[in-house]
């Protein structure tokens, strides 16, 4: 095998399929690439066993071939070099030359046939769809997963295909994000898929707005094809909860909020909350949003805002980070907060498709 290969474009190939290779390979080979230079192009796989991804370039080879190569150190010498471009060689002895200018290096391979496979997708059902959309639904929704392994099905996004539509939702029973895109797929075909946080990110990295992506679909596998990288995942083996209850939920009171001042005045008030209670209570007084917070070691913090309330003097208590994470991925002037009582979730809603559930926390008088 023998290549040249500009060093910038080696490295942002590198740069996209990286953050794959686990950090503890359990076996040595998953802690390597597997490279391989076919006709006009190289290709470089990663895998950790549940997330694999493909990716090439294209690039003047003199002679093809294929073997694996360690991933940390080739990358760390690629953004080391200096030179437009990089040649790279490699023997049948599984010894990799790399020549840039007059510096020669030579690294260790090892067998490309010890190397997984990854999965075949020419049986999957298939999709396309523009990589913005794909990656706002994703933004919209991976924020709220669960970050604890004791929720393993809640430890990835949902997607839910039915009657032509994808429904998103990521949860972690405090809090619940949930949107929809319609997609090219007939009303028939239905399926629930549990993506792996990690493969979500990985995803997003990978999505170009302007370009268009395939989203494959197997039984316990799906696929995400974008310009020249394709990534496959294993689904997370577990049924994702019912969400639809919580949604459901009657909000009697529908209040509009301006996100910035509320987001700026959260911001403030959350300084007053500490690690065993962050809590902040939200007292809604015709025409008045008061937002309190306190706790001994700090002190006390109170704002207000105007708002659209006429209704009778309500108290109310959420955690004003998870609070603010819901703002951040809304972009609307104003949103709409739905609220009943102190003991049921807000349910926060814009312009979109999408809806955002919190919990509520416990009320203490002052």
């Amino acid at each position: 095998m023998k290549f040249i290969v500009s060093r910038q474009e080696l490295s942002h190939l590198i740069r996209k399929i990286q953050n794959v290779v686990p950090q503890n390979a359990p076996i040595p080979i998953l802690s390597h690439f597997l490279m391989e230079a076919h006709e006009d192009e190289i290709i470089f796989t990663a895998t950790d066993l549940t997330v694999g991804i493909r990716s090439s370039i294209k690039v003047k080879i003199y002679e093809q071939g294929s073997l694996s190569i360690p991933s940390k150190r080739f990358f760390q010498l690629v953004r080391e070099l200096t030179e437009a471009n990089i040649e790279v060689e490699a023997s049948d002895k599984e010894m990799v030359e790399i020549k840039s200018g007059s510096s020669r290096f030579r690294l260790h391979g090892m067998d490309k046939e010890e190397f997984p496979s990854l999965p075949n997708l020419k049986e999957a059902v298939q999709f396309a769809l523009s990589g913005s959309l794909l990656k706002e639904v994703f933004h919209r929704t991976s924020f709220a997963v669960s970050k604890e392994d004791s929720r393993y099905a809640l430890t990835g996004v949902l997607m839910r295909i039915e009657g032509g539509r994808a429904i998103f939702v990521g949860a972690d029973g405090k809090r619940l994000a949930r949107t929809e895109i319609p997609i090219p797929l007939n009303s028939p075909f239905s399926g629930e898929y549990v993506i792996p946080l990690k493969a979500v990110d990985e995803i997003m990295k990978i999505l170009v707005d302007e370009e268009e992506t395939t989203v494959y679909l197997t039984e316990d596998k799906i696929g995400v094809e974008a310009g020249n990288t394709i990534l496959t995942t294993k689904l997370l083996a577990s049924e994702y909860p019912n969400f639809d209850q919580v949604i459901a939920s009657r909000s009697e009171m529908k209040i509009t909020l301006h996100r910035e001042e509320l987001v700026t005045l959260l911001r403030q008030v959350s300084l007053f909350t500490n690690d065993t209670s962050q809590s902040v209570r939200f007292t809604f007084v015709p025409g008045e949003l008061v937002l309190t917070a306190n706790s001994p070691e700090v002190g006390e913090g109170k704002v207000s805002m105007p708002v659209n309330y006429e209704g009778e003097r309500l108290e109310i208590a959420f955690n004003p980070f998870y609070f603010l994470d819901i703002l951040r991925h809304t972009h609307d002037e104003t949103v709409t907060l739905g609220v009943s009582d102190p003991y049921n979730p807000g349910i926060i809603t814009d312009s979109t498709p999408s809806l955002f559930v919190i919990m509520p926390m416990r009320l203490y008088n002052d």
